[in-house]
């Protein structure tokens, strides 16, 4: 390359525009939805239609980084997310411009300018998660994929118990997918408890960071309890086997809500009521 054509890609790369980084807040409700991450062509995925109202709205493709993938019919009501674009919008103009371009089922909560040493996946502390559970001699019609749906008669108590075993820093490999391909079954869970509201009882977790299928896995067990059908130690023998098989039934994915990302107090991100917006009272 001579000099000439080097000063010219020089001047080039100097005229391009800044990268802006804009950190956002997604809900969702992922029952049609083949799970958070980007698939195939033709199969419907929250992230592809985020991405495409982004891209529309800031006039380039936009790709987006979450703070936690979720999976088939899993939703979100505080998914954080972050992208990186040269165009520049108000905040509130990316919230409501975004709003316009996105299916009824998902929506932006929030945006905010962010430093490049934001990162939605790496930059968060911890996850949260609820699952619901509606107990009733019949199936709900109402939110029938917002919640996992039992005939039995469940004790939260019991639930309670079995899961202060699985509080702490252990090996969930009993707990995990089997095809989960995270290096290390380590997780730290931070929190669990188990409440009741009429019918409707919510399983709330905070962990690290959380296995493919790991709350899924526990709701299963911790319904099994419940339910009379296994003592509150079941869940510790179950840990300590390290063993999926061994776990007993996924429950079903509809009753699971990502609800909030915790990230250092700098970032100074905006928080919303824990979700999903008809629990947001109860804490």
């Amino acid at each position: 390359m001579n000099a000439v054509e080097n000063n010219s890609m020089v001047k080039k790369e100097a005229e391009q525009p800044p990268l802006f980084r804009y950190a956002m807040a997604v809900e969702y409700d992922g029952s049609r939805y083949h799970g958070w991450q980007r698939q195939q062509a033709g199969v419907a995925s929250v992230q592809a239609a985020v991405e495409a109202a982004l891209s529309k709205i800031a006039n380039e493709p936009v790709t987006v980084i979450c703070a936690g993938r979720t999976d088939t019919g899993v939703h979100a009501s505080y998914q954080v997310i972050h992208f990186e674009t040269h165009a520049v919008r108000p905040e509130r103009g990316w919230v409501m411009g975004t709003n316009t371009k996105l299916p009824d089922d998902v929506s932006i909560k929030w945006a905010k300018s962010v430093g490049q040493d934001f990162h939605a996946r790496f930059s968060a502390l911890e996850r949260r998660y609820r699952y619901l559970i509606h107990t009733a001699p019949v199936k709900p019609g109402v939110l029938n994929k917002g919640v996992t749906w039992t005939h039995k008669t469940l004790d939260e108590s019991r639930m309670q118990l079995a899961g202060d075993y699985l509080v702490g820093t252990h090996d969930f490999s009993s707990y995990r997918a089997v095809a989960c391909q995270a290096r290390s079954p380590v997780r730290e869970l931070r929190h669990l408890w188990v409440r009741r509201i009429g019918d409707l009882i919510v399983i709330d977790v905070r962990a690290n960071a959380f296995l493919h299928h790991m709350i899924r896995n526990i709701a299963g067990v911790l319904m099994k309890i419940g339910a009379g059908e296994a003592e509150p130690e079941w869940a510790k023998e179950v840990l300590d086997a390290r063993d999926r098989r061994l776990g007993g039934v996924t429950a079903p994915p509809f009753g699971l809500y990502f609800v909030d990302a915790r990230y250092p107090d700098s970032h100074n991100l905006p928080k919303s009521p824990l979700g999903p917006f008809f629990l947001a009272e109860f804490d």
